[in-house]
């Protein structure tokens, strides 16, 4: 139903880009109003455009408050920008994010946009063995099935087991990291969004997390990514797309 919806509301329009570009966003433009300061606008993002292919790894580099953190919610869809298009390749569609409804952006998610984010945000009492298998129950899998491929990555990613049947909410930092990469990692996503990966990890877990993040780039998968961590970036990523910020 949802397929379908998507198909009838977005097959008559599309981006012009090469046939391996899975992912467009073109001429973005998002701003901020502060309120509380006099309805003062802080103008974010100011025409950024970006095409990724499959199976590319495009860093986000700049300084603090240039905006790589507002592009990359923007690309999920958790911003919902004031200008541009957000263009991306979704059961054999494209679809333009900016303009769906909240159901079809969700299942937008579901199959095509995985997200690492730094921080997991998780119900207490909830295992961590489910909290990394929810995206895949969503897909349909079953519990087995899911908590198969959950386990398989818990033990790449060098998560203790006695920690997959307890709450993340008691986890270390690099712990809940790996939790989150986990259960992006579990689905194959055509396209990954990965916001310092690595930022809360040791050497050892920092490699493996490359180590995923290479194995999926050879899959097809296209990523766009904020690596703070120069090695990591100068390994996984193609090209790096630079913000200048305006002060």
């Amino acid at each position: 139903m949802t397929s379908q919806l998507l198909n009838s509301n977005h097959r008559q329009r599309s981006p012009d880009v090469a046939s391996n570009v899975c992912l467009h966003a073109d001429t973005l433009y998002k701003g901020f109003t502060l309120h509380n300061q006099g309805g003062i606008h802080l103008p974010v993002l100011k025409g950024v455009s970006l095409s990724v292919e499959m199976g590319e790894c495009v860093a986000l580099v700049g300084s603090s408050g240039s905006g790589k953190s507002t592009l990359m919610r923007s690309l999920y869809g958790n911003y919902r920008v004031d200008r541009g298009s957000i263009w991306v390749q979704h059961d054999g569609t494209w679809v333009d994010l900016p303009t769906l409804q909240p159901h079809e952006l969700i299942a937008v998610r579901q199959k095509t946009i995985g997200y690492v984010s730094q921080f997991l945000r998780v119900i207490p009492r909830v295992p961590a063995l489910e909290v990394a298998a929810e995206s895949l129950m969503e897909l349909g899998y079953n519990p087995e099935t899911a908590y198969d491929k959950v386990r398989e990555l818990f033990v790449r990613l060098n998560l203790p087991e006695r920690l997959w049947s307890l709450s993340p909410t008691t986890f270390s930092g690099g712990e809940k990291q790996r939790v989150n990469i986990a259960r992006a990692f579990s689905v194959n996503y055509p396209i990954l969004l990965l916001d310092e990966p690595t930022s809360a990890l040791d050497g050892i877990n920092r490699e493996a997390v490359m180590q995923l993040i290479e194995e999926r780039k050879a899959e097809g998968c296209a990523m766009i990514g904020i690596f703070h961590d120069d090695e990591v970036r100068d390994r996984v990523c193609n090209r790096v797309l630079t913000f200048e910020r305006e002060d």
